[in-house]
This record gives structure tokens, sequence and C-alpha cells, in this order.
């Protein structure tokens, strides 16, 4: 839910004293708010960058800072739509701002923004262009790249879909731990979404479908496989493109112009050789789940379900159980235009209990969040339990995102239709694993109680 600009007024009054108490130096751009805005801000904020304005410096912050305390203090800022205080909080990736952090940007803005010493700054952030790759930083360039081919987007017209073969170049089987897929430089707000999936032919000369890659959409960090676990690139693979772009694009960033030579890249980190022949290494993929409506077509191929009515709400569910152990190493929901909150719940039969694993109640159609598990606190779900997910639909003039509340939305692939479903990274356990991966946790929380008493 949004605050109106009372009830946030209402809220920043009622932070105590003692909350925001801080140091001359803290209350400061030239010391934790400057480091506090770099390491969270400048990320996107920055010349060439995603964000609307740049925030590289007090002279650029300074006209903004009303702005900022009203985004922050919201939540909106850093653009990360995860739910506090619901589910599993332990995400890898996580960009929002903790309470302190919070506190201390509202209470800088009150104090008239200042600037702090001069001899001082706050430590300049490791400036990321638009074509670096995310995981560089810590795990280095990757292993591999792989290009689409390379398609002109318009300023204007219909939804573009693009679907070709990439040979891999893969020698041999390996495991994946982590991949990103990018569009290149200005091409970012008018890829919707790309998938990759790997393809091996078989003793026929035909085609055959070995697994989903990865799965990009618009505002897409990357994904990170735990350790223990192998998500493979299969040997002698091509990879099937399948890319969805929106002429003018989406977004505050989107150009509005003709897009050419657009590019999108695949770029993959790979464990060692000989990891995926490891003792008790279990199988993880990447499948959409479907929650309802979507996809069911007459005998002329158009889509027969509406999902959401003009001026109205909508919502789908889904249901998926296993008839063995698993965990759930990510959650992703997606839609379009409307999608406005989503969540995913575990209903366990056997007590009639429900288990909240995640909500996302401010759902943005440019921020497409791969939320990923610590592997502390993935969730360990037992044979027979039931996956249920859920998402909202806002085809309302209240909706900021919305084209157009007088029309019928029914599913499918262009912008403004609609989908539902959910992108899980799922491990496929058996009854040992799972045992053994409960013990060692509880094993683990024990320890910790101990050490603090």
């Amino acid at each position: 839910m949004r605050l109106t600009r009372n009830v946030l007024s209402l809220a920043l009054l009622c932070i105590s004293t003692a909350s925001i108490a801080q140091s001359s130096d803290e209350l400061v751009y030239n010391g934790e708010i400057g480091r506090i805005i770099n390491e969270n801000c400048v990320v996107c904020h920055q010349e060439g960058g995603i964000g609307p304005m740049q925030f590289e410096s007090y002279e650029q912050v300074l006209p903004w800072a009303p702005l900022i305390q009203l985004k922050v203090a919201s939540r909106e800022m850093p653009p990360y739509a995860y739910d506090h205080g619901i589910g599993v909080q332990d995400l890898l990736g996580d960009w929002r701002l903790n309470q302190e952090e919070i506190d201390k940007i509202v209470a800088w803005v009150d104090a008239g923004a200042p600037l702090g010493d001069l001899e001082k700054e706050p430590p300049r952030p490791e400036m990321k262009g638009p074509n670096d790759w995310n995981f560089a930083a810590q795990l280095g360039q990757p292993d591999l790249i792989v290009l689409s081919e390379s398609m002109d987007v318009p300023a204007n017209g219909n939804d573009l879909i693009s679907t070709h073969y990439v040979p891999s170049g893969m020698v041999a089987d390996r495991c994946i731990k982590a991949v990103q897929m990018k569009p290149r430089g200005d091409a970012r707000a008018v890829v919707h979404h790309a998938n990759a999936y790997a393809d091996i032919v078989n003793s026929d000369g035909e085609r055959e479908r070995y697994g989903m890659i990865t799965e990009y959409a618009m505002g897409k960090w990357g994904e990170m496989v735990p350790d223990g676990v192998c998500r493979t690139f299969p040997a002698e693979s091509e990879v099937r493109w399948s890319i969805h772009a929106f002429p003018g694009g989406i977004g505050a960033t989107a150009e509005g112009e003709m897009i050419e030579d657009n590019v999108v890249e695949l770029g993959l980190w790979f464990h060692e050789e000989g990891y995926e022949s490891a003792d008790n290494l279990y199988k993880q993929d990447l499948v959409r789940y479907n929650l309802g409506f979507e996809g069911e077509r007459d005998a002329s191929n158009l889509i027969l379900n509406m999902i959401v009515p003009p001026n109205g709400y909508g919502m789908t569910q889904g249901f998926h159980s296993f008839d063995h152990p698993i965990r759930i190493d990510s959650y992703q929901p997606h839609g379009h235009l409307r999608l406005s909150a989503a969540s995913i719940e575990i209903f366990y039969p056997e007590t009639g209990r429900t288990e909240a694993i995640s909500q996302i109640s401010n759902w943005s159609a440019i921020w497409h969040h791969n939320h990923i598990y610590g592997p502390e606190s993935a969730p360990l779900i037992p044979a027979g339990a039931v996956l249920v997910l859920k998402q909202w639909y806002d085809n309302t003039a209240d909706n900021p995102n919305n084209p157009d509340p007088d029309q019928v939305v029914y599913g499918g692939e262009r912008t403004t239709d609609e989908m539902s479903h959910a992108w899980l990274a799922l491990t496929h356990l058996d009854e040992d694993g799972y045992e053994q991966l409960l013990a060692d946790r509880k094993e683990k929380e024990e320890r910790s109680l101990a050490e603090n008493d």
C-alpha cells in the first residue's frame, strides 16, 4: 500500500528522538548520509544510469533532498518491492534500507540537509556502467557469454517477438553458479522480457527442450544458484531465445526512439570442472508456474478468459505440490501493467496450517525482482505440501502504471495484456537430504542460542 502524504507526515513526527539521535558526523552528507546514498542510490542515479536524476555529489543531491526523504520513508526507494514483517526476510541481493538508515535520512533532511566538514567526503562508490555485469565484482567476468541475434525495435508500433537459436559453444556439462541476462545499453527500456532455454539435438536430428537457463524481465538483477546443487548447462546445446520487445519502451528511461541492433546478452558463471560429479549433489531447475486464466484459447487461437474487467480488479491463484521434498531457492512473480501485488504461501494438508513465505504489495512492471532466499532461510517443503501462489490486478485509474482503465484486459503476451505466473527456482530433494537439511538448521540454531547465552 502507498502511504498518503498526511499519513507519512504523521509517521515521521512519531519517530522518537532517541531513534534519530546521531552524532554530527553521521547526520551530514560528508559522513554517514553520503555513505548511505553512495552505497544504495548512485548505482542507478549516475550519469548514464537508469535513474532520472544524478546523485553523485552533494550539489546534485541537495535539490532532491525532500523527495529523497519522502521516497525513502515510504520505502519506495531503493526500488525493491518486498513486504517487511511477512514471511522470509533473509534475502540475497536485498536492496532495502534498514530502519536505522531510513531514520538517518529523514533526520538529515529535517535538519536542512547539511553538508558537513568540507575536508571530509564520503567514500566514492564503485561505478557500474549500463553494460557491466552485476556479479563481476564478486565473481569476475562471466565464463561464457552468449549473444542473441540483433533486432531493430521501432519507436512505436506493436509488440515484437523474436524466437531463434544460437549455438552455446559448450563442450561439456557444467553447473551454473550464477547467471545474468541483460539487454545492451539503451535497449533495457524496450526489452520487456527474454527467455533462454537449453535445447539439445537428439539422434534423429530433432531439437528437444533440455530445460530453462534463465529468464529476464525489466529490472531483474540476476540469479545466484546455492552451493550443493546443480542447474546444468548441457554440452553441445543450443540456446533457444524468446525475446519480447515493446516499441518505445516502458518507464522513466524509455527513450521513445528507435533502438537499432538490439542484442540481449546471456552471461554465465560456472562451478569448477568436476563439480557436477560431486556426491550428494541435488538438481535445481527454474520453472514457470501458472496461476490461472492465462493461455486458454478457442479454435481460432483467441484467448478466452478475461483477467481484469474495465475499472475493476482481479485475482488469480495457482496450486502446486510435489511427490518429493523440495527447497524453494527463489521466487519471482510475473505480470504486466495491471499486476499490483503477489504472494506465495505453503499449505500443509496434514495440519491445515498455512505459512506465508513472501508477499509483494506494491509490485511494479519495471522492477521484476528475483527474490533469492538466504541459504539458512530458503523454505524446506515436505512432500505433499501445497505451494499457493496468488496475484492481484488493479485496472483502475488509481494504478499509476495503468495505460487505460477502460480497457478490457485479457491474458496474453502483449504488454497491454496480462500474464499470471511466477518463476520458482527449486531444489529437488530426497527424504534423506530433506531430513539432513532440517537437522543442520536445528543444530546451527541451537549453537547460536548457546553462544548468545
